[in-house]
């Protein structure tokens, strides 16, 4: 049973009256529909669609948890406290240490990961209750990049990626029927015209090492994209879908950091994928 401590992750609480109805209609994901053993994706997102803040929501005794990457807490406190208004709700960060484990069920009180079954469950304490760790963060990173689940910061730059390359529309992170939020407009978009060309995808590197994350991706003398995290031997990256089908009907070498590479389809996704 494998439990990492994540100290690059912490805790946002939304508590208050009107908690659901302010983040329903901020959010991608559904947070009314939300269970409450469940976390589920989502993010907040500019006016344009791209994607500001990614984090796992989930419900608390009084409003919400939102798990976010830690060196984005000040800023997602701030732009929450802006959009409040007269809502009747709190918004601040936690004490809450934030666990990971897999490879075992929810033992009580953790909750399952609702962007993939194999990623396992969350564990939300103070530092002092949670028990003792028998694996790292970096184990965790290697677990999540081996299913091919990305997460912002290193996988897609904040402000830069759309839902759909991120892959948020796969991992359950964006209701498309839940009505209004901030940049509702722009994924629908690209969900009903089915324009979403670029997509994080994985990477296995044939040498064993990864390359550094922003890499170019190339294959001849075609630009693919760029790579995000890497670790055991694989990594993730953001292609165009057109460009590698383009590479592959050549018979290209692909290339990530100079390195070769086999691209892959992650095994939970839905969207086309080149011959």
């Amino acid at each position: 049973m494998p439990l990492a401590l994540l100290p690059d992750r912490a805790i946002v609480a939304v508590a208050g009256a009107d908690a659901s109805r302010f983040l329903q209609d901020l959010l991608t994901c559904n947070v009314e529909t939300l269970p409450e053993d469940e976390t589920r994706l989502g993010a907040l997102l500019s006016p344009q669609g791209k994607i500001l803040f990614d984090f796992l929501v989930s419900r608390a005794p009084d409003g919400y948890r939102l798990d976010v990457a830690r060196d984005r807490v000040p800023d997602l406190v701030k732009r929450l406290t802006l959009y409040r208004l007269r809502a009747k709700v709190t918004v601040e960060a936690s004490r809450l240490a934030v666990a990971a484990g897999w490879d075992t069920p929810a033992p009580s009180p953790a909750i399952r990961d609702g962007r993939l079954p194999a990623l396992g469950w969350r564990l939300y304490a103070t530092e002092d209750a949670m028990p003792p760790a028998d694996a790292d963060a970096a184990a965790y990173t290697a677990h999540r990049i081996a299913l091919g689940v990305p997460e912002g910061g290193t996988d897609f730059a904040y402000g830069d990626a759309f839902p759909h390359e991120a892959l948020m529309d796969q991992l359950g992170g964006v209701d498309f029927r839940k009505g209004c939020y901030v940049g509702q407009e722009v994924v629908s978009r690209m969900q009903h015209r089915g324009t979403a060309r670029t997509r994080i995808v994985p990477l296995v590197y044939r040498d064993g090492e990864p390359a550094p994350a922003g890499a170019p991706v190339t294959a001849g003398e075609r630009s693919l994209g760029q790579t995000g995290g890497g670790a055991g031997g694989r990594g993730l990256a953001t292609l165009r879908l057109d460009r590698v089908a383009e590479a592959v009907a050549a018979g290209e070498t692909v290339l990530a950091g100079g390195r070769p590479v086999a691209v892959e389809k992650p095994a939970f996704a839905t969207f086309a994928w080149p011959a």
